[in-house]
């Protein structure tokens, strides 16, 4: 029995809720706190909210405020935010100090979680590695009769299941840095993949962005674990903040004296000095992704066997919108990376590539710099196709640094972008979608414009 989910629905019922934006993690919300005895309210800034949304609302008797009026007279006894609302807005900062509890999806699920709770962040490879986490995690737990569960920034609610964990079972999320702005949780193994510039757009500085993902491990004790990766400054200097041992993950075969870890060496993965697997052993592309298997490792280690994580290795074809091979037409390759909405993810996928690609940058702008990718993107690329407002940016960099202005284009719209990038490519060429910016200029995610890429590569 779950001790702390009971006295949740005891302290929730007859409490009035607000869910300020409808987006996935407050939908998956609805159903448990209408059965804990909760007065529902929804709150959206969308004034036409979809048929869809409007039928699961009404149907269940819950009060719709859209549009204009969303943040208007905030007077429930809670607020369930979504993660992209900040909690210091004007609205919500009136609501707390009138008493008014402003929480999250993620931060009760990971409050009232029975089970062995593992966690990733970071600025680059959260999904993957989360993935392989939870790979690793079910190949053991098929021994035992356990169950694995992944969710979070991933894309999976996990509150609606929370009746039906136990202790025995684990609950592997990804958590971006909107999620872990205002969280409190110990995971008992947690990962930090890296720490770059990004998503400064929403936060106020990079020191808030970086003080955002040390709530991954802020509270967590000697009995947890956190991975870190050696070979960032910024993950490597969080080891002396933290409570919870730490294991150290590091591509360049160096790990700080004395502590235990996961390297590279001679192309062999070690943990702790045993042989755990060849870089050969791993069926994705790209030393991005032997870090993403030596973090997953250092996360699961003594909870999963070696035998387990060679088999994920051996097998696993990654995660779509990830340096995902989408078709090999006519002699040309399409690779749709659209996750990489930042420059160090571009980097990454850039990596991964032996030949020279034409590579469709840009969207919308998050704020992050874009020098560091300009000198790796010219001399990688045989082609720059640009579009958005980073793409104008890229070029504008691109033409500073001597890169040839004919052997790049703007096209502002995606669709014409791509089409203008299949039109040059020739058999033996490598088309890559690899943005290095947002998509919310014309998509509502990244995976709503890598899925229009594969359409439209598919289709022509």
């Amino acid at each position: 029995m779950n001790e702390r989910l009971n006295q949740f629905k005891t302290y929730i019922r007859g409490k009035r809720v607000a869910l300020l934006g409808m987006g996935i993690s407050n939908r998956a919300a609805v159903d448990l706190l209408l059965s804990a005895g909760a007065i529902l309210s929804a709150r959206d800034q969308n004034p036409n909210p979809n048929a869809e949304i409007t039928e699961f609302l009404t149907s269940r008797g819950v009060e719709m405020i859209y549009g204009d009026r969303y943040l208007s007279d905030i007077t429930e006894d809670v607020v369930f935010k979504s993660p992209g609302i900040r909690c210091d807005i004007p609205a919500l900062a009136e609501a707390a100090k009138r008493g008014t509890v402003i929480t999250s999806e993620m931060e009760v699920f990971t409050a009232l979680c029975p089970c062995k709770l593992f966690a990733v962040t970071g600025s680059d490879g959260k999904t993957t590695t989360t993935t392989l986490v939870s790979e690793m995690l079910k190949r053991a737990a098929e021994r035992t009769g356990a169950r694995v569960y992944l969710g979070g920034n991933i894309g999976t609610p996990l509150l609606p299941y929370i009746e039906e964990m136990r202790p025995c079972d684990f609950a592997v999320l990804e958590l971006s840095s909107f999620q872990l702005h205002t969280m409190q949780t110990a995971p008992v193994s947690a990962i930090v993949t890296n720490i770059t510039p990004n998503h400064l757009n929403w936060h106020t500085s990079m020191e808030e962005y970086i003080e955002s993902k040390k709530n991954i491990y802020a509270r967590q004790d000697a009995s947890c674990r956190l991975v870190l990766n050696a070979n960032n400054g910024i993950t490597l200097a969080m080891a002396a903040e933290s409570k919870a041992p730490v294991t150290f993950f590091s591509s360049t075969g160096k790990c700080p004296a004395a502590a235990h870890g996961c390297t590279l060496e001679n192309g062999v993965i070690y943990y702790d000095g045993a042989r755990v697997m060849a870089r050969e052993d791993i069926k994705l592309v790209g030393m991005h992704n032997v870090e993403n298997y030596m973090a997953a490792i250092c996360a699961v280690w003594g909870y999963a066997e070696i035998g387990d994580m060679l088999d994920v290795a051996r097998t696993f074809g990654g995660v779509a919108h990830r340096i995902e091979l989408v078709l090999d037409k006519n002699g040309v390759k399409y690779y749709n990376s659209s996750i990489d909405t930042s420059p160090t993810r571009t980097l990454a996928a850039l990596a991964s590539f032996e030949e020279k690609l034409i590579v469709i940058v840009g969207g919308y702008d998050k704020h992050i710099p874009i020098e560091p990718l300009i000198a790796p993107l010219a001399a990688k690329a045989k082609f720059v196709v640009a579009t958005g407002d980073t793409g104008l940016e890229v070029l504008g960099a691109l033409k500073a640094y001597g890169y040839p202005v004919q052997d790049t284009a703007y096209i502002g719209h995606f669709d014409g972008a791509v089409r203008f990038a299949m039109q040059r490519a020739a058999s033996g060429d490598t088309v890559l979608l690899s943005p290095a910016a947002a998509s919310f200029d014309a998509f509502a995610n990244f995976e709503a414009r890598g899925n229009r890429f594969r359409a439209l590569v598919t289709e022509a």
